[in-house]
């Protein structure tokens, strides 16, 4: 149960022909350069289940791998966005892991998306695609590239055991105010009471405490006292599931307009993104955008950051 599902950007193609489009995609590797539109008008306007169709056929008509045609035909952030899309969700994910893990120091942002964001079905699938591809332990290889409050807050979510259901007024008061004493009630902060219970709780009951923490804190607001209270990625990851909890569309819209504002992008983290969430919540996640930049769409902030087919594959994705 995914209790923050909405509405999708991409949905299945109509008259979906899975040989017509391996047709198309071969055709378009054929002669000099690549038809890099033709790969956004397939690839970019089929659902994941029927890209794998494409990915599997493809194989078996030609004898190639369609991942490595892609990567050896493309090039740059097309490139990302192209092999993003010709993988499995759940080794996509496991390769935003991996890569976050084995480059010059990890790169703790992608770990947080990825595991605040995710269902327990997703973490379970991360861990095993990653476990099949890499031959490592994703627990063990970020237990090893990270270290202290953060490390234990990764690995709790790792587990995948948040409670789904169930709401308990007088659990909720309790735990609000094991949250308040072990913060801005106390000298110095208790992170692993914030870990027990923002990793375990249900949403529900969470969305109760958070509630009750504000009556507590006479007002206060629980993301003020992590703010105040913590610092660093060990602060970015409690806000996230803090965030996800009380409107994941919202946190996901933020995070997609700090990959862009600014000078610079967030290449990295807008291909993420826009690919992971184009089947759970995009089309939610560009309404909430629209109030994150005042005003402009997703789709503007791209054409403003990005350029050539890269801005188009990634447009095409909204």
């Amino acid at each position: 149960k995914q209790w923050y599902q909405r509405r999708v950007a991409i949905t299945a193609g109509e008259d979906f022909d899975a040989e017509t489009d391996c047709n198309k995609i071969r055709a378009a590797f054929s002669g000099v350069g690549t038809d890099e539109k033709t790969l956004i008008d397939v690839l970019c306007k089929r659902s994941h289940d029927q890209r794998m169709a494409i990915a599997k056929l493809y194989k078996t008509m030609f004898g190639k791998d369609l991942v490595k045609d892609v990567k050896s035909e493309t090039s740059s952030n097309f490139r990302e966005v192209m092999v993003s899309l010709c993988n499995s969700r759940a080794n996509f994910l496991a390769r935003i892991c991996r890569n976050a893990i084995r480059g010059a120091g990890t790169s703790e942002g992608a770990l947080i998306n990825v595991l605040v964001g995710g269902t327990k079905q997703d973490i379970a699938e991360i861990k095993d695609a990653y476990t099949k591809k890499y031959k490592k332990s994703l627990e063990e290889d970020i237990a090893d590239d990270t270290s202290g409050a953060l490390k234990h807050v990764l690995v709790s979510l790792l587990q995948g055991n948040r409670c789904e259901e169930g709401v308990s007024h007088e659990q909720a008061t309790k735990d609000a105010k094991e949250l308040f004493n072990a913060g801005k009630g106390m000298w110095g902060t208790k992170e692993s009471t914030f870990n027990k219970i923002l990793v375990s709780r249900s949403p529900a009951h969470l969305k109760r405490v958070f509630n009750e923490y504000r009556t507590i804190a006479s007002g206060d607001d629980i993301e003020n006292a992590i703010k105040g209270e913590m610092s660093g990625d060990t602060k970015n990851a409690f806000l996230g599931i803090v965030r996800v909890i009380k409107d994941a569309e919202m946190y996901f819209a933020e995070e997609l307009y700090k990959s862009m504002k600014g000078i610079g992008t967030n290449d990295d983290k807008l291909i993420r993104l826009v690919v992971w969430r184009s089947e759970i919540d995009l089309a939610e996640i560009k309404e909430c955008f629209k109030i994150v930049s005042k005003g402009k769409t997703l789709e503007d902030f791209i054409s403003g950051d990005c350029s050539g087919d890269y801005k188009r594959s990634l447009v095409a994705l909204c």
